[in-house]
């Protein structure tokens, strides 16, 4: 992998922007200057989250889903974290497709 305008690996800059989901995904969308693979992954972060987050308040109303859906928001940031630690640019459904937009 190439090193991002960070300073860091690009696996390991994309990584990162879903360590702490938006938050780390905004910083790294704002410093980021060269790297499209990390201002990817940090915008898809930072969308993916908002997603969540509105998913989650959504279902928490019903008690058996809000449960199990907790568990899945994990898996998918871990597999997220964990493809993009790989170097691939895994595209998510719609949100994956606005981040390629915007990010060009």
């Amino acid at each position: 992998m190439n090193k991002s305008s960070t300073g860091l690996n690009e696996n390991i800059a994309g990584l990162l922007c879903y360590l702490l989901g938006w938050i780390t995904g905004l910083v790294f969308f704002l410093i980021e200057k060269d790297s499209k693979f990390v201002k990817f992954h940090a915008l898809q972060s930072i969308l993916m989250s908002i997603a969540l987050i509105v998913v989650s308040i959504v279902l928490s109303f019903i008690p058996v889903v809000g449960n199990y859906i907790s568990l899945l928001f994990l898996i998918l940031w871990i597999f997220m974290m964990f493809k993009a630690f790989q170097g691939q640019k895994f595209k998510l459904p719609i949100i994956g497709d606005i981040a390629d937009k915007k990010v060009g």
